[in-house]
């Protein structure tokens, strides 16, 4: 499974103020928040940019950057389900069955940023849940170097675990820079944060 987890969280966070807002402005889910901070931050999507987002349901991440990068502009969200009501060109598959063909198809040449709010349905095995989570992570890497733009940018969620910082070392090599968030949106219990890279490197299979 490549899909965000559905819904999240008790009782003691249906009613916090990310969600509210969340639900006032028509948002499905109040991590659209964690992605508006990280951009407003770090300066990512601008308009008539492409941009791929993987783990794209139940679609606010999708709705926010399609709003950023306007009609010249074109997003392409890939999950097990496409969001409803959401603008964009959707591949309903596993991440890990997408190829970079595909999305270089889907988006009509290499993209500008890509992002990835993955995470698999948690098992209560913190160990298995992180390493189960690095491997999205991953997979999301993968696709990014071959359909990425030179200079271009990603944002990936990550799980803080033992291999998280051998993921993100490797991750680092490939932009010019690399930044850690946790922005404040994320659930205080939450192990999540998220890297936002800019100014790829560019990639060659024969690396």
């Amino acid at each position: 499974m490549s899909r965000k987890t559905k819904g999240g969280g008790g009782s003691a966070y249906r009613g916090d103020r990310f969600t509210k807002q969340a639900k006032a402005q028509g948002y499905t889910a109040r991590s659209v928040f964690k992605l508006e901070e990280i951009d407003r931050k770090a300066g990512l999507i601008k308009r008539g940019m492409a941009v791929v987002d993987l783990g794209c349901f139940p679609g606010s991440w999708t709705r926010y950057v399609a709003q950023r990068v306007g009609v010249k502009g074109h997003v392409v969200g890939v999950d097990l389900e496409a969001p409803q009501g959401v603008v964009g060109n959707f591949i309903v598959r596993s991440v890990y069955e997408v190829e970079p063909e595909e999305l270089l198809d889907a988006i009509g040449g290499k993209a500008d940023v890509v992002l990835s709010d993955m995470a698999q349905s948690t098992t209560g095995q913190k160990d298995m849940d992180h390493l189960r989570q690095i491997s999205l992570v991953e997979r999301a890497h993968w696709l990014a170097q071959r359909v990425l733009k030179p200079g271009g940018s990603i944002v990936y969620k990550v799980f803080d675990g033992g291999d998280a910082n051998a993921c993100i070392a490797a991750i680092k090599r490939d932009f010019e820079t690399l930044k850690r968030y946790k922005p404040e949106a994320v659930r205080s219990v939450s192990r999540e944060f998220f890297v936002a890279g800019t100014g790829f490197r560019g990639f060659s299979e024969e690396e």
